[in-house]
């Protein structure tokens, strides 16, 4: 694992911990469409539909989306979930530093 990317889950760890993250792709598009996601991660190999619809709901609300260096296994796995991850969002970053590293790239 690089260095980013193990950042990356040390921050999604503590806004899991301290914060607010909703896991899931329906839940995940939901609070984008409604504006309350402040950023979103998606796993590199997430179906390109899903992609393409985050992106284009995130681009209206201006939303921050970061690509996880990460498959969907080993995303749901660095936060200490027994199944998949396809992408997720930060509500409330509770401690986490994520959007002031991440919202910046």
């Amino acid at each position: 694992m690089s260095k980013a990317s193990s950042d990356l889950v040390k921050e999604l760890r503590i806004a899991i911990r301290t914060g607010q993250v909703v896991i899931g792709s329906r839940r995940t598009v939901k609070m984008v469409l409604l504006g309350k996601a402040k950023l979103v991660v998606i796993a590199s190999n997430a179906p390109p539909e899903l992609r393409e619809d985050i992106y284009r709901y995130a681009k209206l609300s201006n939303i921050k989306v970061i690509e996880a260096p990460l498959t969907n296994t080993e995303l749901g796995a660095a936060i200490g979930k027994p199944f998949s991850v396809a992408s997720l969002a930060i509500i409330d970053p509770g401690e986490s530093n994520i959007l002031n590293v991440y919202v910046e790239g």
